[in-house]
């Protein structure tokens, strides 16, 4: 059986800074408007999709 990455985390999108400890490009934010703006236009830029996770994180995910 031959294994295929399905999902890959481009980047991290927080307004809390304790939740996020690297491995992808994170970007914090002041605030949950700043927040949901950077979500919208990296989902756009990196071809992927944002998933709200909480109140103060975002994933964009690359689904193959």
């Amino acid at each position: 059986m031959s294994e295929s990455l399905e999902k890959y985390i481009l980047a991290v999108v927080t307004t809390n800074h304790k939740r996020v400890i690297g491995g992808t490009a994170v970007f914090f934010c002041e605030n949950d408007e700043e927040m949901a703006l950077y979500a919208k236009n990296l989902e756009a830029i990196l071809d992927g999709i944002a998933h709200g996770i909480g109140d103060d994180l975002f994933l964009i995910v690359k689904h193959f």
